[in-house]
């Protein structure tokens, strides 16, 4: 359960063989994929604030670290969180507020208010004081919401990307890179992509073929679960 673990499983691997990354939930879910035999596992901030009762974004961050220690808890494999935009906190407390949860790697975005990009170098400059003050014991798993708030222009994406591993990221997350367009950003970043895949085994390895080094789901599982639950509440009401 070390960040140099989870660190080592993005690096050195076959083309077509990324490491996939269940996003669970919950405890429950941490546990399913574990046993399921995943090397680690993801937490999705949006599938976490669902099994919380909030809205995407409006989970009160000592939930959300309480949420993250809970799954980590339940397994015995690396637990890498998603925590946003790190909330406001400061980069030691951050820091200090994932390793107290167990964590060893974190998604942080480069968007806020889930609308607006945050200047590129501005954010570069605050993952490289997470990076002082983790030092190696979280993987940075930067995300580039260019294809989410911006213009959707890879070039916007790949020099935001640098900036990012410039600054001491693992890996970047082109979040809604178009799969057409995957190539191209693995042409122009150095390092592992992170990419994300519908509920599905054809999704994964469409994703393998064009190049991800990393795959998860966001709350996609989250919502695949409560859909099948829908399905069988609908049967039992009838």
């Amino acid at each position: 359960m070390t960040a140099s673990a989870l660190r080592a499983l993005h690096h050195d691997r076959p083309a077509g063989d990324p490491l996939v990354l269940p996003n669970a939930w919950d405890a429950g879910s941490a546990r399913v994929f574990a046993d399921a035999g995943f090397d680690a596992l993801a937490t999705p901030s949006a599938g976490v604030a669902a099994s919380l009762g909030y809205e995407d974004g409006s989970t009160p961050p000592a939930e959300m670290f309480a949420a993250v220690a809970r799954i980590v808890r339940a397994v015995s494999v690396p637990v890498s969180a998603d925590v946003e935009d790190g909330y406001g906190l400061a980069p030691a407390e951050l820091v200090e507020r994932l390793l107290e949860a167990g964590a060893v790697g974190c998604n942080l975005e480069d968007s806020e208010g889930h609308a607006t990009l945050k200047d590129p170098q501005r954010h570069a400059d605050w993952l490289a004081e997470v990076r002082a003050a983790a030092g190696d014991a979280l993987v940075i798993n930067a995300r580039v919401d260019t294809f989410l708030f911006g213009t959707g222009d890879p070039a916007d994406a790949i020099a935001r990307a640098k900036l990012y591993v410039a600054a001491g990221a693992d890996c970047v997350y082109p979040l809604r890179a178009p799969t057409e367009v995957l190539p191209v950003l693995r042409a122009g970043i150095t390092g592992p992509i992170n990419m994300a895949a519908a509920p599905n085994r054809d999704s994964v390895a469409e994703l393998a073929r064009h190049g991800a080094t990393r795959i998860t789901f966001g709350p996609g599982l989250q919502r695949y679960a409560m859909g099948a639950i829908g399905d069988l509440a609908a049967n039992l009401r009838a």
